[in-house]
């Protein structure tokens, strides 16, 4: 039987970003589906007893600087620590999404695109015509998809998202929930292949 991943993130993520082509590497290795869950992060951390990033101490922002820069070593990867539009309102990047499983459509391609375009290339990605042209750019119908992903109900299953990550215990990005079990960050991402190599049960925190 196929093996299913939850996975939680948001397109600002810079770990999801980070961890993205390591984590579709173990999907493909072990034949996994991901059922792609994007959440708003400010909501989820409020929710979790997280902070958003400028609300942190000056501490950890100053360390989160180097995780990010030993990461993108780490990684093979190259993009910029502070890209110009980052932050960024991540609502219809992410809503697109998934309109874009909505409509049929493997969202891995988008993804691929998207993360580059924020930490690579500075790219906005809270202006629409950004997003229609990256889903053009990997043969998706951008401007439908763009419009699809403003809808009520797609902002309703956006919201909802975040309501099941809570529910799941999940609270940053990006999170992959095997079997309930939950894998925080791009950095335990070795871990969930250990536990899909071994096909152990799943480690509970009621033990």
């Amino acid at each position: 039987m196929q093996r299913q991943i939850d996975y939680y993130f948001s397109v600002q993520s810079p770990w999801a970003y980070i961890g993205h082509a390591a984590f579709r590497k173990v999907v493909s290795d072990y034949d996994c589906r991901v059922n792609h869950k994007p959440v708003m992060l400010v909501d989820l951390f409020s929710e979790t007893g997280g902070l958003p990033l400028a609300k942190r101490h000056p501490v950890r922002q100053r360390y989160r600087l180097l995780e990010l820069q030993r990461w993108r070593d780490k990684r093979g990867l190259s993009f910029h620590i502070r890209p110009a539009y980052w932050p960024f309102n991540a609502t219809l990047a992410d809503q697109l999404v998934i309109a874009i499983v909505e409509a049929g459509h493997d969202p891995d391609p988008f993804l691929r695109r998207a993360f580059a375009a924020v930490w690579e290339e500075q790219r906005n990605l809270a202006d629409p015509q950004a997003l229609v042209a990256l889903a053009d750019g990997v043969g998706l119908p951008g401007r439908a998809l763009v419009e699809r992903a403003a809808a009520s109900d797609i902002a309703a299953g956006y919201a909802n998202n975040r309501d099941e990550a809570v529910a799941a215990d999940v609270f940053g990005s990006p999170v992959y929930v095997l079997d309930g079990e939950v894998f925080w960050g791009q950095d335990r991402i070795e871990l969930l292949a250990d536990a899909l190599k071994s096909q152990r049960r799943p480690y509970r925190p009621d033990v």
